[in-house]
């Protein structure tokens, strides 16, 4: 008998919860400022539960851009053609999706989200905590 390779599959992630335009806390990672608390007076830092809207969702890697949080600075390059001068350009980076949670409007914390049907027969978000259509 031969020996067969298994072809290794993309591990596709499994379909999000979180879409663009919703509003998140992050809970977890460097962006929440967990790790390194920051010294009184420090405004720079990400407070603990720093909050923000959805930019993008990226499906495939996991991650999503969330405003305002993980801000980091690209260099860019010189182009006459397109009319960009160069220099710093400041931009908001994805951050993994796990360690993020949706915001309930109702409850104004950060809660998990159950899919379920409406009044219209429609799959819908719901928060598990009040019970609010998401």
């Amino acid at each position: 008998m031969e020996k067969r390779k298994k072809k290794r599959m993309a591990q596709a992630h499994p379909k999000p919860f979180i879409k663009a335009g919703d509003e998140v806390q992050v809970v977890s990672g460097a962006e929440s400022g967990r790790r390194d608390p920051a010294p009184e007076g420090d405004s720079d830092a990400n407070p603990v539960g720093v909050r923000g809207r959805v930019r993008r969702v990226l499906r495939s890697e996991g991650r999503v851009v969330v405003a305002g949080v993980r801000n980091v600075k690209k260099a860019t390059r010189p182009d006459p053609k397109k009319g960009h001068r160069g220099g710093f350009v400041e931009r908001e980076a994805p951050i993994p999706i796990s360690n993020v949670m949706l915001v309930c409007r109702k409850c104004d914390r950060p809660v998990r989200a159950r899919l379920a049907k409406d009044d219209e027969g429609k799959k819908a978000r719901f928060c598990r905590k009040c019970g609010e259509k998401i």
